[in-house]
């Protein structure tokens, strides 16, 4: 099946690992001209290198703090610059700190609106205007499970993606008529750096090792596993194409059945 990217141009926030490598891996070995950052330069390089080796197309590294207001236009602003314009935004970030309420303070709270909600927004509200010139646009939220269901110990992401989600799901009904659609996708336990760093989290509490908090995870499936980065992206890569020209508004989960929720 042609999903319709090829020479479509893609940014994937905080893409220098984990689930939005693998994203931006997924765009561009479709053909799209991809767009990736992160605030370490050195992993920034070495997953451009690596993604472009592999996919034989073009990537464009741009260090950027995603929790900095100007970053996130700046890199917005870098990626029409060079490409000439922007049809694909996939936001992501690295994810606020695990732990229970009364572990953060406000300054801790701000800390992660700013990564996660507001790095989400900034980045929507600066790529919107391009997209309404070319009348397209994707724009996807990686969001998670905790949604849908709240993980006790992510109190941060639980609070702050549902925001994300809440925004995007308002936002879909307000540009649908300009050609863009707006989608989250909600992963599960993904084997991800983030998803081993929430298990050596719970291990430390636990008293157990960190694969014995990862088997545990695997063990909460239905698929008897946990997921690959690889199967996250596929799902974006679907909502980012020209066969997903009808599905807005949603937030779709990707995680082996785990979740028993009806809707």
């Amino acid at each position: 099946m042609d999903l319709g990217l090829r020479d479509k141009i893609a940014l994937v926030a905080a893409s220098s690992r984990g689930l939005g490598r693998a994203c931006a891996h997924s765009l561009s070995a479709e053909g799209a001209k991809v767009v990736i950052c992160a605030r370490d330069g050195k992993d920034l390089r070495s997953a451009a290198d690596e993604i472009a080796g592999d996919t034989n197309n073009q990537v464009l590294a741009i260090v950027a703090d995603l929790t900095s207001a100007r970053d996130c236009r700046q890199v917005v602003q870098d990626t029409v610059e060079y490409f000439g314009g922007l049809h694909v935004l996939v936001t992501n970030n690295a994810g606020p700190p695990a732990g229970y309420f009364f572990d953060f303070d406000d300054n801790e709270w701000y800390r992660a609106i700013d990564l996660t909600l507001m790095s989400a927004i900034r980045l929507i509200r600066a790529a919107v205007p391009y997209m309404r010139e070319g009348g397209w646009g994707r724009i996807i939220n990686i969001a998670s499970v905790s949604v849908k269901e709240p993980l006790d110990d992510l109190i941060l992401s639980s609070s702050l993606l549902a925001g994300v989600v809440g925004m995007a799901r308002t936002l879909a009904s307000q540009l649908a008529a300009d050609g863009i659609t707006v989608n989250n996708v909600m992963p599960g336990y993904i084997l991800t750096e983030r998803v081993r760093e929430l298990a050596q989290t719970r291990a430390k509490a636990q008293g157990k090792s960190p694969d014995e908090v990862l088997n545990g995870f695997a063990e909460l499936v239905p698929m008897g596993r946990i997921g690959k980065p690889e199967e996250l992206a596929a799902m974006v890569t679907f909502l980012a194409s020209e066969q997903a020209a009808y599905v807005s508004g949603t937030s779709i989960l990707v995680d082996g059945g785990r979740c028993k929720g009806l809707m």
